[in-house]
């Protein structure tokens, strides 16, 4: 195993070595923002809340600056739409893009933490990779946008702890393991070297199966120490100087932690909590209520038996609706309905990708699609993953949507955007356009016919 992994790392560094194989991030967009006005034309255009025929799209200065039927403006240069679907970028939510390269390899994820003293705190965005190979094919899918979530026990994007770890007193006398998985971030996939759009946007915690395995094994010990911590993060805030002087009792989190969970406790952050088993989620919202915190629903198979009581609960879910399947007794009332029961209940819905919404973010329209094909409505289906994620984080109106104002984040389509055969023509990202390649593409391009084309130095013939 220690010979294949060092065969491996070596393999990888000649590639990455190669100029001829170099990524395009960062590179220059086809235009920079701003610096020309645009008008996407005659397209079908789905703005996320509507839909226009025949429409036109002005863009200007990073910004979307009108949607409508009128003429392009004169001198704007124009691109012809016609026959075309125009969407928002797209948004990936409980995403790992940006924060982990090749899972099997250690030293290329930044997405866990598993220090007793730095839980709540940690925050995934000072791990961001602007270069990762991931962003390019990801918005080749039509993703321009993702929210970056730390990966977690119980959560689609890999295990911060082993079922084995059982909460207790750690070193420096702090909980180990911790409850919170760390603070999400909202990222761009814009070509360049910084796609960092706004840091600690949620905090993450696993409850149900999961987050008991982290306190001991039994659901109601979670509930207990959750509320303890929360007790505990309110005395803090109340009493900063005296634990200054050290003249506050002992606390089972440090400084760091304390300070991350207060905007949690006083209910300005949002918490993330992914569950999966309906009793887990009643429980979940009970909490919520009895300690005036602000949650995120993530996962929620099982939501569709008490979509009801979500939606009076106006708490939003993110949720993956091809997970259909019981792998475990938390999920055993999976089904591919799950989306459309909840939307039909008035609960706000994201629609995640696959296996971490990493190297398969792309196919957060295609689940998009499935949902459609077991009845939720299309028009839900488009605003789950455009305008409802920028709605559950607190951006309404600044991405997602196409309108006055918005980030200039459009994509022209060949075709349907729900429709697998569709592709992404022309892709702006904050009113630049993107040049269409991937590392994946220029493999290909390099090796196609037999090899021939630019090579390293090191190959020459």
């Amino acid at each position: 195993m220690r010979l294949r992994t060092v065969i491996l790392a070596a393999a990888s560094a000649a590639v990455l070595a190669s100029p001829a194989l170099a990524q395009d991030t960062p590179q220059p967009a086809r235009s920079a923002a701003g610096a020309e006005t645009v008008a996407i034309t005659g397209g079908r255009v789905l703005t996320g809340t509507s839909v226009i025929q025949n429409g036109t799209v002005v863009i200007q200065n990073g910004r979307v600056v009108s949607v409508g039927t009128g003429a392009a403006p004169a001198g704007a240069r124009i691109i012809d739409a016609r026959g075309k679907v125009v969407t928002p970028g797209l948004v990936a939510v409980d995403s790992g893009l940006g924060g982990s390269e090749v899972s099997s390899v250690a030293g290329s994820g930044d997405l866990a933490n598993a220090a007793n003293s730095i839980s709540a705190s940690f925050d995934v965005s000072y791990g961001l990779d602007p270069w990762s190979f991931t962003l390019p094919v990801a918005r080749l899918g039509g993703i321009t946008r993702a929210v970056v979530v730390p990966s977690h026990a119980g959560g689609g994007g890999g295990r911060a702890h082993d079922d084995s770890d059982f909460a207790g007193v750690g070193d420096g006398g702090y909980q180990s393991p911790g409850l919170f998985a760390g603070q999400a971030a909202i990222i761009h996939l814009a070509a360049g070297t910084d796609i960092l759009v706004r840091p600690r946007v949620a905090m993450v915690a696993p409850f149900g199966e999961a987050g008991a395995g982290i306190v001991g094994g039994a659901r109601g010990a979670q509930f207990t120490q959750f509320k303890e911590t929360l007790a505990e993060v309110r005395l803090y805030a109340r009493n900063r100087a005296a634990y200054d002087r050290a003249g506050l009792r002992d606390l089972s989190l440090s400084r760091a932690d304390l300070e991350a969970l207060i905007p949690v406790a006083d209910g300005s952050m949002p918490l993330i909590v992914t569950v999966h088993r309906a009793a887990d989620i009643q429980q979940v919202l009970r909490l919520a209520r009895e300690e005036g915190v602000k949650v995120i629903l993530d996962g929620a198979e099982e939501g569709w038996l008490v979509a009801g009581q979500i939606a009076a609960a106006n708490t939003p879910v993110l949720l993956n609706p091809v997970s259909n399947l019981p792998g475990s007794l938390e999920t055993r009332a999976a089904r591919m309905e799950n989306a459309a029961a909840l939307d039909a209940a008035g609960v706000l819905i994201a629609i995640k990708g696959n296996e971490g919404s990493i190297h398969r973010a792309r196919e957060t329209r295609y689940n998009a699609g499935n949902a459609v094909s077991h009845g939720l409505p299309y028009e839900s289906a488009i605003e789950a993953i455009t305008v409802n994620p920028a709605r559950i984080f607190g951006m309404a109106g600044q991405f997602g949507e196409l309108r006055p104002g918005a980030a200039a984040d459009v994509v022209i389509w060949s075709g349907d955007p729900l429709e697998p055969l569709s592709d992404a023509e022309t892709i702006f990202i904050g009113g630049a356009e993107q040049v269409p390649t991937s590392r994946q593409f220029l493999l290909r391009d390099r090796y196609a016919g037999g090899g021939e084309g630019p090579m390293p130095p090191a190959y020459g013939r």
